[in-house]
């Protein structure tokens, strides 16, 4: 397992989806078609826009998962320039605002590959097999993943908010089944989709503001469940595209909030630093 595939799985946040509603995915794609996200504008000087516009958006934030705690049981599977990579499950323990603690494990062998704890400013990783352990700085996973992660943005990720948002919204469209809004941040133009019933957020398509880069990414989010009043979404699939394409599917196949966590971590004495 290759560090840049083990940046990609700690991104992801090690997740999973195994298969994406084809109907829903085929009628998302369809809405997305326009590949530069600014094409999609209406004239928000109306009021009766406006009000639309921010009550959308007032949905959509009202869905925004708050939390003190997050756990999760996740099924990964990950596909990059040179085919299938081995299925991997992930445990994941998150203390809000302070710590993301990760347990990787050959899905096949049943035998723990990687632990990794990650604060707002550090990044400790086991390589299990090797004995050996690295301690880095956050950059880390700006580094393997060559995408400005910062720890709020791992976090939003994990737990299934939108990621990359930041709430000021340039342009909304009402097509079909679909609310589509988009807003430009310092990173990315992001386009997102939104079921109309109750505005749910199904689909985020982000392209590069630097358009040398040709970077893109796309987010899936399917399969929702309410628990105990959170609209989760346990099923999703990320792919980023650059010079090379990855495809990552990730499955919650459990997953608590607010309970009491440890995400204690000890180092062996025997372990090598590197």
């Amino acid at each position: 397992m290759k560090c840049n595939f083990l940046g990609w799985i700690l991104i992801t946040g090690i997740f999973a989806s195994s298969v994406v509603s084809c109907r829903t995915t085929k009628n998302i794609n369809k809405v997305i078609a326009p590949k530069d996200t600014t094409d999609l504008m209406v004239n928000k000087s109306a009021e009766d826009s406006l009000k639309i516009v921010n009550a959308t958006i007032d949905q959509l934030n009202a869905h925004y998962i708050d939390f003190k705690t997050f756990s999760a049981k996740i099924k990964v599977d990950v596909t990059d320039s040179k085919g299938k990579q081995p299925d991997i499950t992930a445990i994941v323990r998150i203390l809000k605002d302070s710590a993301i603690w990760i347990s990787l494990s050959a899905t096949f062998l049943n035998i723990e590959v990687y632990r990794v704890l990650i604060k707002k400013d550090s990044v400790i990783l086991l390589n299990k097999q090797a004995k050996e352990v690295q301690f880095r700085s956050l950059d880390y996973l700006q580094e393997v993943t060559e995408i400005p992660f910062d720890f709020k943005t791992l976090q939003d990720l994990l737990v299934g908010n939108p990621v990359f948002y930041n709430g000021k919204v340039n342009s909304y469209r009402h097509n079909g089944n679909f609310i589509l809004l988009t807003c430009v941040g310092e990173y990315f133009k992001n386009l997102l989709t939104l079921s109309l019933d109750n505005q749910l957020l199904l689909h985020s398509k982000m392209d590069d503001v630097d358009v040398s880069r040709n970077r893109t990414a796309d987010i899936t989010y399917d399969d929702y469940e309410n628990k105990n009043g959170v609209m989760f979404s346990t099923s999703r699939q990320i792919v980023v595209s650059e010079k090379n394409k990855i495809d990552i599917s990730m499955n919650f196949k459990q997953y608590e909030f607010n309970k009491e966590l440890s995400v204690s971590f000890s180092i062996p004495k025997n372990y090598k630093r590197k």
